[in-house]
């Protein structure tokens, strides 16, 4: 059984009760990722109940994404006393209750189902609990957010359908506008933008403008925020910066419709490495190479919690942004 900080006891009873959801924080995405995984019990210690860790993006094949869930779900097998695979609502409760860090996983870009859209339901039935249309650039599904968007494809729509029907929740981060806008009329149920930032408070192409976050809270839907400096400022990760970012959302669509994924990375080298070998996919004007990215990591949300409350906001409304509305998707959604 992990342990709490005191920070951690302190978070907890601000949410009295409710559950504390990292959506998406972010390990390597190869054999290394062994040596970082228990950095996880951080989160634990800090105040958080779960987190969602990403399996692969849009340039990693199948095979990449079905490894990468092996090594995980091993890692989770091994340290039972300390870690529960999340397949149901329930097991969030079990995990809480038994004193565990509740673990489930995320995919970021369709590419990982290549032609066959059943690959949905393996994904899902191995702990795979939202996927992203595309990353950044487009793919056969949907365009990305930082090129010219023609929108959500035919087989898009097909992916989309079998996520619906499986259980999965859909996530439009990283999409483009229009393959965004036509992805919340088409699904069914509420969708999710699982670590986007308004961009009327900084002017990002990766960062979401003010009417998808409406329409995203008019299906039900989440808009996560994420502490990642360049999407918050100017390689600014800090809380009074990541605040306004979220009182904008509150303030455009209310506390019932907004989440926490910091997109915190646990190997920055890893992150470097990424952006310098990719830059189709972080072109350099817009992701500085080379150069460290601030970001707001997990065992900080309480910091943020603490800011809140003396800004005067309700533990109502603290609970619900720290992972009551994105239980709440899950239980409308997951099957």
């Amino acid at each position: 059984m992990l342990n709490r900080s005191r920070d951690g006891e302190f978070f907890r009873d601000m949410v009295d009760g409710g559950v504390v959801w990292d959506n998406h924080i972010c390990m390597p995405l190869n054999p290394g990722a062994d040596r970082f995984l228990p950095q996880l019990e951080r989160c634990f210690e800090a105040g958080v109940d779960l987190v969602t860790i990403p399996v692969g993006y849009d340039s990693r094949a199948i095979e990449d994404h079905v490894r990468m869930l092996a090594l995980f779900r091993s890692f989770i097998a091994r340290n039972p006393e300390k870690y529960q695979l999340v397949l149901s609502v329930e097991d969030i409760a079990r995990a809480r209750q038994t004193g565990k860090l509740g673990i489930c996983f995320d995919i970021e870009g369709m590419n990982a189902v290549s032609e066959q859209p059943d690959m949905v339901r393996l994904y899902y039935d191995l702990g795979v609990r939202w996927m992203l249309i595309a990353y950044n650039r487009a793919n056969g599904a949907g365009g990305g957010c930082l090129e010219d968007d023609h929108g959500l494809t035919s087989f898009g729509k097909k992916v989309i359908s079998e996520m619906n029907q499986v259980g999965m929740v859909l996530c439009c981060t990283h999409a483009g506008y229009r393959t965004a806008r036509e992805a919340i009329d088409f699904s069914f149920g509420p969708i999710i933008f699982s670590h986007s930032n308004p961009r009327s408070v900084w002017n990002h192409p990766r960062n979401i403008p003010d009417d998808l976050i409406v329409a995203c809270a008019e299906r039900g839907g989440v808009i996560g925020l994420n502490g990642i400096g360049i999407f918050l400022g100017e390689n600014d990760a800090s809380i009074d910066t990541f605040i306004r970012h979220v009182e904008h959302v509150l303030e455009l669509v209310g506390d019932d419709h907004i989440g926490i994924g910091t997109d915190y990375a646990f190997d920055q080298d890893d992150v470097i490495q990424t952006i310098l070998k990719s830059p189709e996919v972080f072109p350099p004007d817009l992701f500085p190479p080379g150069v460290g990215i601030a970001m707001i990591p997990p065992w900080h949300l309480v910091n943020v919690a603490k800011e809140l409350a003396d800004r005067g906001h309700s533990n109502d409304t603290v609970r619900k942004l720290f992972g009551g509305n994105l239980l709440r998707v899950a239980r409308q959604v997951w099957k």
